[in-house]
């Protein structure tokens, strides 16, 4: 059943019929709908019929505001909807103007004053307290466009610079415009995505949407109404209600309330750590409404008021014109079943029919799984999306339940206005990574020097650009456009400056020699290990229980698809009579845990033992909650041992476990020593087993051989050592974040007591704690005496690392058992811990701390379904540069969990690569930079798989695709370029060079070229013959070629060394062969000290050579006696 086919259950005729008779009600008594907890109310309104005038639906605050917003596009669709927010990120206090939101609030405007205004505008006081451009302002500041127009671009630009319009290189955030040649980029304030209107000379030849993140068009449309800044400028506006008019339809709970809340707005003052940073929007406070006329107009308008309850007899006599729709809130079961089947089963012999709204399909038969599991005989009907809070509607007798209720899961909504935003944040990661004069960077032959820009060469008389790097004495490498992919921004650990190579010394070559020497041992470590493996037999797990089916779908969060992937790889591996040695990776709170209480469940059901060992007793206490917590209304007994328990304690513990009365045992290294006797282990988990010493490593591997093992860890591993472990090790990643949590709202500020005062009171305020993060150890102290200055009441604990372990361990464990409501530390809260009842952490010098270190350190709060706050401080005054600033921007405008696999990616990876290959591993990164460690790992596999375990390792390549170089070198004297008038920007040129350089997939070079039609307009030819190199360079490794020269019309074409005989034997070299015995006449082979060269007359273009290249994959193969 659809979600609208539900709606049209629960809007029947007669109550339609009814509501829109009190909705033209012109009387003036007071109107009131009752009755309708939950989502009940969006249901109503989604339903009704469409009117001359949109309903002003006012709710109590930005949540409820968004999550009645969400229930009515789930409905109804989002074309007659819209929502209204405030314009402000935080209070309007702090004068931090939200782009995104802006926009949504322009557009509510524009479509007011057009003939196609929302039916339903859903609002709250924050922006209601905001004044609105009025109708005057708002068509002085619009341009009308439309295809076939005719407007000089020169004309365009003019108007949009004199409407207050920036120009920026690429348009991200509404206000912005960019021109590269016949197109112009524009962000108005009107429409959720920019536009992009293309000439054709003076006539506008199309106009089209385009998505900020890919800078690609989305959509066409026959006109764009561009809406200038000073719409969204509202000092000397009006208020929304005077806007709409008398009489206009206004619904809310509490008219009382929304009348003080705005007037309250309207008396506060600007926040002085606001004004201190100098970087907010000081008239704020000077763009809300007069608090009389809010009133006057308030009153003005035809009130209706909602509420959950049904009204008493008493008022029933009292009120007006009254609506009940005898609805209550959905139960809250809280993962019962026993309570569930009870409840329902009473409904059904009560003639009731039950609904279940879910987003995913999954989900319902979950549910349908569970109850026959259970043996349970309940119906319901599955519905196809969801609303935030489920209800029963007791005169029609329908149950409208929905599923994340049932399962205690937290449901997020989302606003239109999160596209902009995520758009923002990967152009902000897009500049972090773009290469800068004066960067580092790694090229794979010459080592690391400093970029110097690009620069125009001419090679033969025509003209190319090539990129200069500076290296030791100032000695100067040009490298080609064609060898880009041989260049890496050198990423080593932050805030460490990498030594400068030296040319020809040689010193370079011996580092990679012993890099790739380590990584050999390593890979025949792991190789030999898995072949062990494979050998033994293992215990094989029968498949699950219906108790199984109850936990997982217990689980307060909805799986995300890696974690269903991960939780059937674990059960399948447990299942085989094959030991399992599974990896499971994935970023702090994206479920690992959860992975791991699955599968000990899965074996405790089976009558083994799990052992859960962790690096650190905090960690140990804190699994064995999170455990405890989970299984507590299941058969297992959860217990953990560290030094934190008495010693007699322990001993009771071990008894019991030998004896197997516990199930599942957690602790620190102790639980592999030799006083722990399992009765019968068929389980271990590891967590962040690189923590561990060799000794316990040994030790592992030694119970892994036969045992089956689930190692997890929270630093992503790199992506190429996940191909690396070529099967020594199952690896299983959580790459995608859960849906539902709540995202954490970021704000980056000054550092000043009205800050820190607010945020420390607030968490203590809802019995929350806080973290407060001090890079030095120094500075913790200061900080104390602060807190304790600015709020007396707050208990505070200090923590750092150069503390004994165990009075830091104390600290710690004090402070997770709720004794200390402030624990100030250094960066060693992102350590693995887990305290879903912080929900505040304050970072000061946050402008020090690295991207993946910030991301990290937020990650530690909105670990439960409260709403979760981070700020991020840095000194008054303090002079950050521009990439600390757009690191700061970067992280504030992507507040969603699950970011960090944008955001840290790259500095996770340097330390996943460094955790699990071992310390030495981390040097070497660090000395190689970390693309060129990349690319020298993956030649150590090539040879490995080749040379020493060509039959252990399945090979991947399909026949007549094997490369048998890992590189082709190009060199030409063509013009093969991004022409200057093309392409302006020197930065968006080499970011383009190096896109194309790195492409291995014909079909990339297709997307390539759609890319920059859509972006910079029609093709030159020189850059449609640069487009052709990377596909030159694919046909070139298959067909063994290690150099191409295109020069003075003729190609020249180097093979790899005679004493290569696998090649010189294969199908490649056979076609290579045969296409020369075809074109005696134009083609000519030689040896050039030892290697095999061929020259092919008469080409002069890419073009040309490509086409000659495909000719001789298409040869026939001939057979051949070995080349000597």
């Amino acid at each position: 059943m659809t979600l609208k086919e539900a709606e049209s259950l629960f809007l029947t005729q007669a109550r339609r019929d009814a509501v829109e008779s009190l909705l033209s009600d012109r009387s003036g008594a007071k109107a009131s709908l009752r009755g309708l907890p939950g989502s009940a109310f969006a249901m109503l309104l989604a339903g009704l019929k469409k009117r001359r005038k949109p309903l002003l639906i006012v709710a109590r605050d930005a949540s409820e505001a968004g999550y009645i917003y969400n229930d009515l596009c789930q409905i109804a669709g989002d074309r007659d909807t819209s929502i209204f927010p405030s314009g402000y990120k935080r209070d309007i206090k702090y004068g931090q103007p939200d782009p995104p939101a802006r926009i949504l609030r322009t557009e509510v405007i524009y479509r007011l004053h057009g003939s196609d205004f929302p039916q339903r505008i859903v609002t709250y006081p924050e922006a209601l307290a905001e004044m609105v451009a009025d109708k005057e302002s708002l068509s002085a500041s619009r341009i009308e466009l439309r295809t076939g127009q005719t407007v000089k671009i020169a004309d365009l630009i003019k108007q949009l610079f004199e409407l207050g319009f920036h120009q920026t290189d690429y348009v991200y955030e509404p206000g912005q415009y960019a021109r590269r040649g016949s197109i112009v980029d524009v962000f108005s304030f009107s429409n959720e995505l920019p536009f992009r209107i293309d000439f054709f000379d003076d006539e506008i030849d199309s106009i089209r949407t385009f998505d900020i993140e890919t800078q690609l068009s989305a959509e066409k449309r026959k006109e764009a109404s561009i809406v200038a800044p000073a719409a969204a400028d509202t000092s000397g506006g009006v208020s929304l209600l005077h806007l709409l008019g008398d009489r206009n339809i206004l619904l809310t709970q509490d008219p009382e309330y929304v009348l003080s809340r705005v007037e309250a707005i309207c008396a506060e003052t600007m926040s002085d750590a606001a004004l201190l940073a100098g970087e907010s929007d000081e008239k704020a406070l000077e763009k809300t409404v007069d608090a009389d006329d809010f009133r006057a107009d308030f009153k003005r308008m035809r009130l209706i008021t909602w509420s959950a309850q049904s009204p008493s007899e008493k008022e029933s006599e009292q009120a007006g014109l009254t609506i009940d729709f005898h609805c209550t809130l959905q139960t809250l079961y809280h993962k019962n079943f026993d309570l569930i089947t009870e409840n329902f089963s009473r409904f059904e012999s009560d003639g009731y029919r039950i609904l279940m709204l879910s987003d995913s399909a999954h989900q319902a038969d979950r549910l349908r799984a569970i109850f026959a599991d259970r043996g349970d005989k309940i119906t319901f009907t599955a519905v196809d999306r969801t609303i935030h809070e489920g209800f029963v509607d007791h005169d029609a007798k329908i149950c409208y339940f929905t599923d994340h209720q049932i399962f205690d899961r937290f449901h997020n909504y989302s606003l239109r206005s999160d596209k902009a935003r995520g758009g923002k944040l990967a152009l902000s990661l897009k500049e972090l990574n773009q290469i800068e004069i004066g960067d580092y960077i790694v090229h794979i032959d010459h080592g690391i020097g400093r970029f110097g820009g690009l620069v125009k060469t001419s090679v033969n008389g025509t003209p190319q650009e090539m990129i200069k790097l500076f290296y030791q004495n100032n000695d100067l490498v040009l490298v080609s456009i064609h060898a880009l992919h041989k260049l890496s921004k050198y990423r080593g650990k932050d805030g460490v400056e990498p030594k400068i190579s030296k040319l020809g010394g040689g010193a370079w070559n011996r580092l990679k020699e012993r890099a790739k020497t380590k990584l050999k041992e390593i890979g025949r470590d792991l190789i030999n290990l898995y072949a062990a493996r494979s050998r033994e037999q293992g215990f094989a797990f029968s498949p699950d229980s219906y108790l199984q089916q109850e936990l997982e779908a217990s689980f307060i969060y909805e799986d995300t698809p890696d974690q269903l992937k991960a939780t059937q790889a674990v059960k399948h591996d447990m299942e085989s009579s094959r030991p399992m040695d599974r990896l499971v990776c994935g970023d702090v709170g994206f479920g690992k845990t959860e992975i791991a209480i699955r599968a000990a469940f899965k074996a405790a059901t089976d009558g083994k033992q799990t052992a859960v060992l962790v690096p650190t007793t905090v960690l140990a206490m804190q699994h064995y909650h999170t455990f405890a917590e989970r299984l507590r209304d299941l058969p297992v007994r959860v217990e953990f041992i560290s030094r934190a328990k008495k010693p007699k304690e322990v001993r009771q513990i071990l008894a019991d476990l030998a004896e197997g009365k516990i199930d599942i045992l957690i602790g620190t290294h102790k639980l592999i020593g030799k006083s722990v006797k399992f009765k019968d282990l068929g389980l271990l988990i590891v967590d962040e087993e690189q923590k561990f010493g060799v000794t316990v490593k040994e030790k592992l591997k030694q119970m892994k051989v036969n045992v089956d093992t689930l190692t997890m860890s929270a630093t992503p591993i790199p992506r190429t050592l996940q191909f690396s472990l070529m099967g020594a090790r199952d690896l299983s990643t959580l790459n995608t974040p859960p849906a539902n949590r709540q995202p954490v709202e970021t704000c980056v500020g000054t550092l000043c007591d009205e800050t820190i005062r607010e945020a420390v009171s607030f968490e203590l305020s809802r019995n929350g704690q806080v973290f407060f993060i001090s890079n030095r150890i120094e500075n913790l102290h200061d900080m104390e005496a602060k807190v304790r200055r600015l709020v007396p009441d707050a208990k505070v604990v200090i923590a750092h690392g150069q503390m004994p372990p165990e009075q830091l361990e104390k600290a710690i464990i004090d402070f997770s058992n709720h004794d200390y409501d402030v624990l100030l530390a250094t960066t060693i809260v992102e350590n693995g811990i887990d305290m879903p009842n912080v929900n505040t952490i304050i970072v000061n010098n946050a402008h020090n701390f690295g991207l993946s270190e910030l991301h990290q350190l937020r990650g530690r709060v909105g670990r439960s379904n409260r709403k979760a706050f981070c700020y991020l401080l840095v000194p008054p005054g303090a002079q950050l540069t521009p990439v600390a600033r757009r690191r700061l921007h970067a992280i504030e405008s992507f507040s969603g969990l699950g970011s960090g696999i944008q955001i840290a990616m790259q500095d996770l990876d340097i330390r996943g690569a460094g955790n699990l290959l071992g310390a030495e591993q981390s040097g070497f990164i660090s000395d190689l930079g970390y693309e060129a460690y990349q690319q020298i790992l993956r030649e150590t596999l090539v040879e490995l798989k080749t040379e020493e375990f060509g039959s252990a390792v399945e090979s991947t390549s399909t026949p007549g695709a094997e490369e048998f170089t890992s590189d082709v070198t190009i060199e030409s004297d063509l013009e093969l370029r991004l022409p200057q008038e093309y392409v302006p920007q020197d930065n968006e040129r080499i970011t383009l060079y190096r896109e194309l350089d790195k492409m291995e997939r014909e079909e990339e070079t297709e997307t390539f070229r759609a890319h920059l039609r859509d972006r910079f307009g029609p093709i030159p030819q020189v850059t449609e013959e640069l487009i052709l190199v990377p596909i030159v360079r694919m046909l070139g490794k298959r067909l063994g070629m290690e150099r191409i020269v295109l020069k003075g019309g003729v190609m020249r074409i180097f093979f790899t060394d005679n004493s290569n005989q696998a090649y010189y034997n294969s199908h490649a070299f056979s076609r290579v062969l045969s296409y020369v015995q075809s074109h005696v006449s134009t083609c000519h082979f030689k040896d050039a000290g030892g290697k095999n060269l061929i020259i092919i007359d008469n080409i002069k273009s890419v073009s040309a050579a490509l086409a000659t290249l495909t000719e001789i994959i298409a040869s026939p193969v001939i057979p051949t006696p070995a080349a000597g």
